[in-house]
């Protein structure tokens, strides 16, 4: 079965004004609705370059009890490294639908890697206002290049280069949250798989929409995995569920935005 994939959508069916009522979100989601714009806390920044290690290791013990997100900065991954991830991601939707989809989920695959989008409707009938590039980065045993772009040229190399820098600041993360929690250093990285802790990379695409007010990218989730890093850019969406308030997450450059995952959640 063929399927029409979001940015198609949008570049051949959209009027001005107009997005498909699948798309549409019950009004208690919709994010001209729900968006919380009174005073209110921003999302927790940690500083990486703080001499103060066990200030490092009580800010990120703090912010993952109250908020269970928070922001990182001088993590140590050089900008122009973020800069080139971000782009070749773009490069890669930027080409034909039919260089795309050589690297599509196949329709009956019980993988999750693959260039697709999230076909099945919710609960409610809605589908998300996005697509996506998923594959695994480490360990190398597990990467099935297959689902690596080889344009644009640069993809694999730019992935690879990545997933050595990201393991390094998710090392530390496992082992400051860890103290922070009162056990030994190595009891959460051990406890997610060591040395083996699988990566993987998801590349969330969202075209321009007409009616961002109506539609959401992503709907409201947890994440199952342990850890995610996410890299964000200057285009706002993200937000935060907190205290009961939908809150928009501040755009920080070069910052990485770090959320517990449902596998070490306390």
């Amino acid at each position: 079965m063929e399927v029409e994939r979001v940015q198609a959508i949008v570049s051949s069916s959209l009027t001005e004004d107009n997005i498909p009522t699948e798309f549409i979100r019950p009004e208690d989601e919709q994010p001209a609705i729900t968006t919380f714009h009174g005073p209110i806390p921003d999302i927790p920044v940690i500083d990486f370059s703080d001499p103060d290690q066990d200030n490092i290791i009580r800010l990120i013990a703090k912010a993952s009890r109250d908020w269970g997100i928070f922001q990182v900065v001088n993590h140590g991954i050089p900008l122009d490294l973020i800069q080139t991830l971000q782009l070749v991601g773009k490069q890669f939707f930027n080409l034909p639908p039919e260089e795309k989809e050589v690297y599509a989920k196949p329709p009956s695959a019980h993988t999750i890697e693959g260039y697709g989008s999230k076909v099945g409707e919710d609960v409610n009938g809605k589908k998300n206002w996005s697509d996506h590039l998923f594959h695994r980065i480490w360990p190398a045993s597990c990467i099935n290049h297959q689902f690596w772009p080889k344009n644009p040229p640069s993809y694999r190399a730019v992935n690879e280069e990545y997933a050595q820098e990201v393991r390094k600041v998710v090392d530390k993360l496992f082992k400051w949250l860890s103290i922070g929690l009162g056990l030994e250093a190595d009891v959460l990285k051990e406890g997610a798989g060591g040395e083996e802790i699988e990566y993987l990379m998801k590349i969330n695409y969202y075209p321009p929409c007409p009616r961002p007010d109506l539609t959401l990218g992503v709907a409201s989730h947890t994440d199952l995995s342990a850890m995610t890093v996410l890299v964000p850019n200057e285009v706002p969406g993200l937000q935060v569920f907190k205290d009961d308030h939908w809150i928009d997450a501040k755009y920080i450059p070069g910052a990485l935005i770090v959320h517990i995952g449902d596998q070490i959640e306390f």
